[in-house]
């Protein structure tokens, strides 16, 4: 075999340049028939008035990511389902609310518990109920508790881990350890009642805390540890989620308390406040100017002397000439009339040149209702 001799920079460079060449034809070709496709889909959509959507669009808008699977967020036409969810921005008084609520319920638990308790509110969101009832960690207690003057229900729900913490604190654990959690067994009767007897105080809280806005009373109606049985709306109803945090020095745990939109509509227009006694655009000096000018308002009446019925056909036969016999006499009551309504009654007489009516009395509500 002879020896090769060494290739030299310029060699090599060209070498190079021709292998990067050859490459590239077949992309370029395979880019030129692709935008050549392209192409011809932008003409078609030009001549039919319709725009072409590439992948990525289409992708978008189904809400899949770039591997083909479901997006981790809301986009395309999950955006537009979930678009139809109401916030809970829309009712400001309800911060308020569960505001006034963490703050009362501290102090109530600290009485039932004898520890030092702090209660924090982690958000408040809008979900669906079928989408929350699938999202609880089991297992947890659920309590259904009826709103007794809105005629309607709502959930509170408590993890595990607080109420073994609670059931720890109330039978005297020992403060620096964490509470036992026996897991795959069913509560037991005293765990249950323990329980209960924390919703008893979490649902008189939620009571005071509405009291400023509206009267309501939250009583316990049951408890469920299955989310199949604790159904109290339709899946699809919307519905507010405020989610609690309670802690006891080292141990804890967490509370959500769900209320339907259903529930809330009897005072929806009060949630709606941005502030307490919000009077919704009220103008109390407009308001008294508009009373003020009523008095000085002209409302014609009329006196009427007597009123009679007579047939249809009687009438059209009326001419020039005829006359009309009122039951009448000079002296007999007059009522003065504005619009459909009676309002006085009064006598016939003259004032210098004019006729006139001397009020006697008033006539009530009463006799205009029987009349219409």
């Amino acid at each position: 075999m002879a020896d090769e001799k060494p290739k030299t920079e310029e060699e090599m460079a060209a070498e190079w340049e021709a292998q990067t060449a050859a490459a590239a034809a077949p992309a370029a070709e395979g880019e030129k028939k692709e935008g050549d496709n392209w192409a011809d889909a932008a003409a078609i959509s030009e001549a039919t008035g319709a725009r072409v959507l590439n992948q990525d669009e289409i992708d978008s808008l189904l809400g899949f990511d770039e591997a083909g699977g479901e997006a981790s967020g809301a986009s395309g036409i999950q955006a537009i389902v979930n678009s139809g969810m109401v916030s809970y921005e829309r009712l400001p008084m309800l911060e308020v609310v569960f505001d006034r609520l963490v703050r009362v319920m501290s102090t109530s638990l600290r009485n039932l518990t004898s520890d030092n308790v702090e209660v924090s509110l982690d958000n408040i969101t809008s979900i669906r109920f079928g989408d929350y009832l699938n999202s609880i960690p089991l297992p947890a207690m659920l309590g259904v508790f009826k709103a007794e003057e809105w005629d309607n229900y709502g959930l509170v729900v408590i993890d595990s881990s607080l109420i073994y913490s609670i059931v720890d604190v109330l039978l005297g654990g020992r403060r620096g350890t964490s509470a036992m959690r026996i897991e795959g067994r069913p509560y037991t009767t005293i765990e249950r009642n323990l329980v209960e007897r924390m919703v008893h105080v979490v649902l008189g809280d939620l009571t005071s805390a509405f009291d400023p806005l509206s009267p309501v009373t939250f009583r316990l109606d049951r408890l469920e540890t299955n989310p199949r049985f604790a159904t109290i709306a339709r899946p699809a109803n919307a519905a507010i989620v405020a989610r609690l945090r309670v802690d006891m020095d080292d141990r804890g745990g967490r509370m959500e308390l769900l209320i339907p939109y259903a529930t809330m509509e009897p005072v929806r227009e009060l949630l709606l406040q941005m502030f307490m006694g919000e009077k919704f655009g009220r103008d109390t000096i407009w308001e008294s100017h508009l009373a003020t000018e009523l008095w000085y308002t002209e409302v014609p009446v009329q006196a009427v002397l007597d009123e009679i019925t007579l047939p249809l056909g009687e009438i059209m036969n009326w001419k020039i000439g005829s006359q009309i016999v009122l039951d009448a006499q000079p002296n007999s009551t007059v009522q003065v009339r504005c619009g459909e309504f009676s309002m006085f009654t009064g006598r016939m007489g003259r004032r210098g040149q004019s006729m006139a009516v001397k009020i006697d009395g008033k006539i009530g509500k009463l006799a205009n209702l029987n009349n219409g």
